[in-house]
């Protein structure tokens, strides 16, 4: 933390948190579920697979002195 942010935020920087008087305490493992990931784009993965595989096919059957030509 610089010391403009100190200065700025000098009055509240030690001060205890009390936490949310309308909202319960949230345990460590719902906590955890909010950032689990999740498949916003189902099938975009095997997707990406499946086109990396079929680059590096091309590019073996291109052969080595060929490699740049076909990711160009």
């Amino acid at each position: 933390m610089t010391e403009e942010t100190k200065g700025k935020y000098a009055d509240i920087i030690d001060t205890d948190y009390r936490g949310s008087p309308t909202r319960p305490h949230m345990s460590a493992h719902d906590r955890a579920g909010q950032f689990a990931p999740f498949a916003a784009l189902s099938g975009y993965g095997a997707m990406i697979r499946e086109a990396e595989n079929g680059m590096n096919s091309d590019a073996a059957e291109a052969g080595t002195d060929e490699w740049e030509d076909v990711y160009e």
